[in-house]
């Protein structure tokens, strides 16, 4: 079991992240803590392998939790998950030597292959007292879209038909790299908000769409975009 914790000072966001981590088996939540004072607390008093850190925080930022967690040598890995997108900021995480870095809003798939890409490699560094420079190589370098090569293909749910999915397709790639909603596609197609709830799922199901969770006051938003890279995938079910 990997320990984790998590460093967020948004409540809501840290909830997120809490429930994200639950759909993972093989991760235990330690905490969570709101600044980086709290999270200095919860690694003396726990043993913690993995922290999903946020950068800006009140009084010390992230990057000082990482800081401190190098000065004093703890083992600790560390995967950012913030707004902070400007290339110093992921430069200097690098730099202190994050194990990946997800910037806000991301998919749920995005933040899957972070958690299980660690895992592989934890659990495979933990089995291990040498390696060769194959191994490392396969360990260090392995493709994102390789984890969808052996997938089987996925049927068409029940109720869902063949000519609504093209249309609800064809609405979409007119969208290009621009995100939308369902309802956006629901005005487009004149087709149920309820529907095409169902055919997005289906299609953020077989990765030709992504789905993305955007933070806002009240409940989480969710919206889309078109992952032109797999739409090989959708021609398999002509």
């Amino acid at each position: 079991m990997i320990n984790v914790l998590i460093v967020e000072d948004d409540p809501m966001v840290a909830e997120f992240n809490k429930q994200y981590l639950k759909e993972i088996e093989g991760f235990f939540l330690v905490g969570i803590a709101h600044s980086v004072k709290e999270a200095i607390k919860v690694l003396n008093c726990n043993k913690v392998n993995l922290i999903l850190l946020d950068v800006y925080m009140p009084e010390e930022n992230g990057l000082t939790l990482i800081r401190k967690i190098r000065e004093e040598k703890k083992e600790v890995d560390v995967i950012l998950i913030t707004a902070a997108s400007e290339v110093d900021k992921v430069q200097t995480a690098l730099r202190l030597g994050i194990v990946d870095y997800l910037i806000k809003p991301f998919t749920f798939e995005r933040f899957h292959q972070a958690l299980t890409s660690y895992q592989d490699k934890y659990l495979y560094l933990n089995q291990q007292r040498k390696m060769n420079q194959e191994d490392l190589d396969e360990l260090l370098f392995v493709k994102q879209n390789e984890k969808f090569a052996d997938e089987p293909l996925k049927p068409l749910p029940k109720g869902l038909s063949r000519k609504t999915l093209n249309t609800v397709f064809n609405a979409i790639k007119r969208q290009g790299k621009s995100p939308f909603t369902t309802e956006e596609i629901a005005e487009i197609t004149d087709i149920s908000r309820v529907s095409i709830r169902k055919y997005l799922t289906f299609l953020n199901d077989i990765h030709v769409i992504d789905e993305t969770l955007t933070y806002g006051i009240g409940r989480p938003l969710y919206s889309y975009m078109y992952n032109e890279s797999n739409q090989a995938i959708l021609d398999e079910y002509d």
